[in-house]
């Protein structure tokens, strides 16, 4: 099955909301793009000339059908799809009046600037509600609005090791490779991206009922501390610190990866009956009935006797046929698939995880779609992510009425 190419839907949850985003990297543009999925219409504010940083962190750029490259970072367009952009200097008199024109009409905005740093602008939430009074205004920082970190900025991979998350990732201490790990993507600002989503969607319910804006303060250590979960109360229910556990789990056994004689499976027991079957299929039912692994808190006791049993009898078959047997019978497991077999994966196409979008200067681009499913209002993929500045004009005109002789002489003045 090709890509999907995605289309408009014309029934949205959020088609009668305008979203200013003055975000960059990737826990604003997430929020904002996860908004913009749901219908709303975002505009995306960025520097005049260069952008949001991500434009270019690369390569990989986005090609062109010629192969060669754009001027658009694979990375940017991780986060920015279905947005309208337009170029603000900030920084000018001008530039701030356009953002204040741009707040008055629109229901949210985000900003993920330093602490502080709008209040110099007459940006921050204080000035805006005094135009807008209903305004919801998210701020997305590192460390939140006060604290003795407040000042600091923010960047997921200190938070991740800061937040506790690098303390329970990685192989174990006593093995070879062991050590703190960083996770393979960005998990703080994605998940703050997440949280501030769900956080202005409550605050918008709360406007509709009651006319009253608000401001939300997200920080990235705040999510990054309560996204862990089990760990947590692992830690709070007993005042000891979890420790790594590679890639098998503190509290289920077996629940981690095993080789094969052939490459890697991950075999995930959740309970007696599935682990009874796991050594049964794997000619070992003995290891059901000892007394020291029947049970799964007598698994988690007897952990470094009896994974080295499992590990061997694993060994004797190929990935291919424990996955198939492991299936048969009801058994949690899978592969450990590279970004190629995922996208090949039948479910991943059945799902339509991939999609194609018109881009101005590639032609098309290749995206990864929403995983929200709605059944009366799907997600809306309107177009790619833009250009610099790609929707300037448009914006000026069609929002905030400026004519053709005023946008010109903002241009000239590099406002825009």
């Amino acid at each position: 099955m090709s890509p999907e190419t995605a289309t408009t839907s014309t029934k949205t949850a959020l088609g009668h909301l305008r979203v200013l985003d003055l975000t960059r990297v990737l826990a604003g543009p997430w929020c904002a793009q996860n908004l913009a999925d749901l219908g709303a219409e975002v505009i995306k504010v960025e520097r005049p000339g260069a952008g949001d940083d991500t434009r270019s962190w690369g390569p990989p750029y986005l090609r062109d059908e010629d192969g060669a490259n754009t001027s658009e970072a694979a990375y940017y367009l991780t986060a920015n799809r279905g947005k309208l952009a337009i170029t603000v200097d900030i920084a000018t008199a001008q530039g701030q009046q356009i953002i204040r024109e741009l707040a008055a009409q629109s229901d949210v905005v985000l900003e993920n600037y330093k602490v502080g740093q709008l209040a110099k602008y007459g940006l921050d939430y204080n000035s805006l509600k005094q135009i807008k009074p209903d305004l919801i205004y998210c701020s997305i920082t590192g460390f939140g609005q006060e604290g003795p970190y407040a000042a600091r900025a923010g960047y997921d991979f200190i938070v991740q090791g800061m937040g506790g998350f690098m303390s329970l990732t990685g192989e174990r201490d006593d093995q070879p490779g062991g050590g703190p790990q960083k996770a393979g993507v960005a998990i703080a600002d994605l998940m703050t991206g997440m949280y501030a989503t769900i956080a202005v969607m409550a605050a918008l319910s709360h406007r509709d009922r009651t006319g009253e804006g608000q401001y939300i303060d997200m920080a990235l250590l705040d999510v990054q501390v309560a996204m862990l979960a089990n760990m947590n109360m692992n830690y709070l229910t007993t005042g000891v610190a979890p420790q790594r556990w590679g890639n098998a789990h503190a509290n289920i056994v077996p629940y981690q990866t095993f080789a094969t004689s052939d490459g890697h499976i991950i075999v995930a027991a959740g309970n007696d009956s599935q682990y009874k079957k796991f050594v049964q299929i794997g000619g070992r039912p003995e290891l059901a009935d000892d007394a020291r692994f029947s049970s799964n808190p007598a698994r988690v006791q007897h952990r470094e006797q009896l994974i080295p049993l499992l590990a061997e009898m694993v060994k004797l078959k190929t990935k291919q046929e424990w996955i198939t047997l492991l299936e048969q019978a009801g058994v949690p497991c899978g592969p450990i698939n590279r970004l190629n077999e995922v996208f090949d994966d039948p479910q991943v196409k059945a799902r339509q995880m991939q999609i194609s979008l018109p881009h101005p200067s590639a032609g098309s681009a290749p995206l990864v779609a929403s995983p929200m499913k709605l059944s009366a209002t799907p997600v809306s993929y309107r177009n790619a992510p833009p250009l610099l500045g790609q929707h300037t004009e448009q914006i000026l005109s069609d929002i905030l009425h400026y004519d053709a002789a005023h946008i010109a002489e903002l241009r000239a003045q590099k406002v825009i």
